[in-house]
């Protein structure tokens, strides 16, 4: 009788194991990028940013920063830049902690290097580490985009905006 019992009751456990089929794993397929748009067109900018920003975002933990800089014939263009300027300053001042992600685009991509190089002026060396910057713009600008956020102790990344 015991030994029908521990027959039964091993049978009762490894039941539930037999019937477990290893499924595949559903293969992921990356998605094509979104072209970076050739007008200045602040939705298709957009677009483009939220394709975009996802493919940076591994290891980190926040909401990204996404500051885009508007097109120079856009209605009162200074005032808008000049605003997003105090924003991207007003956020760094306050402090970045690790786990967080800055992107900084635009149809101009030496305006967005001036934001960027502007932005970090006076942010104390080595106080950003483990933020993540990211740069969607122009080879030309990119040095002078890196060589400004390095100080802070970034890990930048450049994505040429093509």
């Amino acid at each position: 009788m015991k030994t029908i019992n521990n027959v039964l009751l091993a049978a009762c456990l490894a039941l539930p194991l037999a019937a477990c089929q290893k499924e595949e794993a559903p293969q992921q397929v990356e998605r094509a990028a979104v072209p970076a748009p050739t007008t200045e067109d602040s939705a298709s900018w957009r677009t483009y940013l939220q394709d975009q920003v996802p493919r940076h975002m591994e290891g980190i933990t926040n909401q990204p920063f996404i500051y885009l800089v508007p097109g120079e014939s856009t209605e009162d263009f200074e005032g808008n830049y000049e605003r997003l300027l105090d924003k991207a300053r007003l956020d760094l001042q306050r402090g970045i902690i690790r786990g967080n992600l800055l992107a900084y685009a635009g149809p101009n991509p030496a305006r967005v290097a001036d934001l960027v190089v502007a932005a970090f002026e006076g942010i104390p060396e080595g106080s950003m580490q483990g933020v993540r910057v990211v740069y969607l713009g122009s080879p030309a600008e990119t040095a002078r985009v890196e060589a400004a956020v390095a100080p802070a102790g970034v890990e930048y990344r450049f994505v040429e905006a093509k």
